[in-house]
C-alpha cells in the first residue's frame, strides 16, 4: 500500500550529478568552480561558529539581502534569498502554480523544472528550442502561470540577448522566470529589466562564480508585490548563520569572485579550441562548461563510459537532442590538460 499522493508515486524525481565517495576522480560532471571560495568567507563563517548558534537565525535575512542590493544595485525589498536558487524555484512553483496551470519548459533545459511542476501537479509544456538554441516563438503559450528560460542555459551554455528577453517578457501572459546561475561567466545580464516588466523574476546564486556550491545560497530579484507575496509561501527560516554571515563575506569579495571568473572564461576558451581540433562542435558558451556534439563516427555513451572508467567525470543526458552530446565543466587547466589527453586517446583510438 502506498501512502504518498499519485503523483508523487508515479514521478521519477530529479537525479544530481554523481557525487563520488570512492577514490579521487577528475569532476567535472555538476559545474562547480575549481577554485576555493573567498578566504573572508571561511573566516566569516569560522567567526559565525558561536553560542549563538543557539538562536534562530533572521527569518529574512534583512543584512544579508541588503548586502545583495548593494551589489546588485536594486532594492532590499526586491530581494528575497533561500537554501541555493533550487529552494527560490521551488517558491516559485508554490506561489504561483496550481492544479492542472500550464507551466512553459524550453528543452531541453535544466531538469529541475519539469520535477517542481510534478510536485504541484502542474501541466508540463515543454517547447523545443530552435537547432541553435534560440528561442521558437511557440514559447509564448496563452495562460501559461509560469515561463522558465535558464540563461545562459544549461546543458547547451547558450544565451538569450536581454533585449529578446524584454521582448518574450511583454508577450507572456504570466510570470517569467530568467535563470541567471551561470550570469557572471557571460557577456550580458537580464537584471535591468526587472524595473521594466513587473513579471520577471531574475535568479542569481553563489554556487558557481563564487565557489560555494556547498554553503546554498541563491536569491531572487524581481519587483516588489511579486517579493512580498513569495515571502508567504517561502520557509520559515530558509537561510542558516553561518549562510547569512558567508554570503556578507563574499559579496564583499568581488576582487576574488572576478579573478577566478577569468580564469574559467580563458580556459573555456582553450577547451573549445582542443574539442574543436578534434573534431566536436561546440556550443557557444556564456557559462562555466562547455556542452559539446562528438563527431561524427564516436558513440557518445561509450566516450562518457570510458572517461568514467578512467575516473573522469564529466556529463551525460540521454534523452532525444541530448544522447550526442557532453556537458563538461571547466576545471582548472591541470584537469582540462588530462581530459583532453584522455579524449584525445579515446576518440583517436589510440593504445
Amino acid at each position: 500500500m502506498s501512502y504518498f499522493r499519485s503523483n508523487i508515486e508515479k514521478m521519477a524525481g530529479y537525479t544530481p550529478g554523481k557525487q563520488p565517495k570512492d577514490g579521487k576522480y577528475i569532476k567535472l560532471n555538476t559545474n562547480e568552480n575549481p577554485y576555493p571560495p573567498s578566504k573572508k568567507v571561511l573566516d566569516a563563517i569560522q567567526k559565525a561558529v558561536n553560542v549563538d548558534l543557539r538562536l534562530y537565525p533572521d527569518p529574512l535575512a534583512v543584512e544579508a539581502k541588503e548586502k545583495v542590493a548593494s551589489v546588485l544595485g536594486v532594492k532590499p525589498e526586491q530581494v528575497i534569498l533561500g537554501n541555493g536558487s533550487d529552494d527560490i524555484l521551488t517558491i516559485i512553483i508554490r506561489s504561483f502554480v496550481g492544479y492542472n496551470d500550464k507551466v512553459v519548459v524550453p528543452y531541453p533545459t535544466y531538469s529541475l523544472y519539469e520535477t517542481l511542476i510534478e510536485f504541484q501537479e502542474g501541466e508540463l509544456c515543454h517547447v523545443n528550442f530552435n537547432e541553435d538554441f534560440s528561442l521558437s516563438d511557440s514559447i509564448i503559450i496563452k495562460g501559461a502561470k509560469v515561463t522558465f528560460l535558464s540563461n545562459p542555459n544549461s546543458p547547451s551554455g547558450t544565451l538569450i540577448p536581454p533585449e529578446t528577453v524584454s521582448e518574450l517578457a511583454g508577450k507572456v501572459d504570466g510570470v517569467l522566470v530568467i535563470d541567471e546561475a551561470y550570469v557572471d561567466f557571460a557577456d550580458s545580464n537580464c537584471l535591468e529589466l526587472v524595473d521594466r516588466h513587473d513579471n520577471i523574476i531574475v535568479l542569481r546564486t553563489l554556487s558557481k562564480s563564487y565557489s560555494l556550491a556547498g554553503l546554498r545560497l541563491g536569491f531572487g530579484i524581481a519587483q516588489e508585490q511579486l517579493i512580498n507575496g513569495m515571502i508567504k509561501v517561502k520557509d520559515s527560516y530558509n537561510v542558516d548563520r553561518l549562510c547569512i554571515a558567508g554570503v556578507i563575506a563574499a559579496l564583499d569579495d568581488q576582487e576574488s569572485m572576478k579573478e577566478n571568473v577569468m580564469k574559467i572564461r580563458s580556459t573555456r576558451t582553450s577547451l573549445t579550441s582542443s574539442l574543436t581540433k578534434l573534431g566536436f562542435f561546440v556550443h557557444p558558451s556564456q557559462s562555466n562548461f562547455l556542452f559539446a556534439r562528438s563527431p561524427k563516427g564516436i558513440n557518445t555513451k561509450n566516450l562518457f563510459d570510458e572517461l568514467t572508467r578512467r575516473k573522469i567525470l564529466v556529463r551525460y543526458f540521454d534523452k532525444p537532442g541530448t544522447d550526442n552530446c557532453l556537458r563538461i565543466t571547466i576545471g582548472t587547466d591541470e584537469e582540462i590538460n588530462i581530459l583532453m589527453d584522455n579524449i584525445s586517446t579515446i576518440v583517436n583510438n589510440k593504445p
